[in-house]
């Protein structure tokens, strides 16, 4: 955060240079899991991104409180979010049919 500006910075494993996205909040948490990054801000929203591009999945999700934490599930099956107020929201992943 540089000047009330968030970015996210892609580096390669060798330290090249590899793209960077503005970001409108401020990122509380992050959990990188396979080819995504699952971002909390303290806005109150959930934001999936692509690893390589950087760019959304699927519009932010909005848990109208700050978020403290995220975690993913080593199935990949869920996420969970911990807010401000001590609730733990947990958010199913994939078709409604597999949730």
């Amino acid at each position: 955060s540089i000047q009330d500006k968030n970015a996210l910075h892609l580096y390669s494993v060798n330290g090249k240079y590899l793209g960077s996205e503005t970001l409108k909040e401020e990122v509380s948490d992050m959990c990188v899991t396979g080819e995504y990054i699952v971002m909390g801000s303290l806005q109150g929203f959930l934001s999936i991104r692509d690893l390589y591009s950087l760019s959304l999945t699927i519009s932010p999700l909005a848990m109208r409180l700050p978020i403290h934490c995220i975690s993913v599930t080593k199935e990949y099956s869920h996420i969970l979010v911990g807010l401000e107020d001590g609730k733990l929201i947990i958010i199913g992943v994939g078709k409604p049919a597999e949730v």
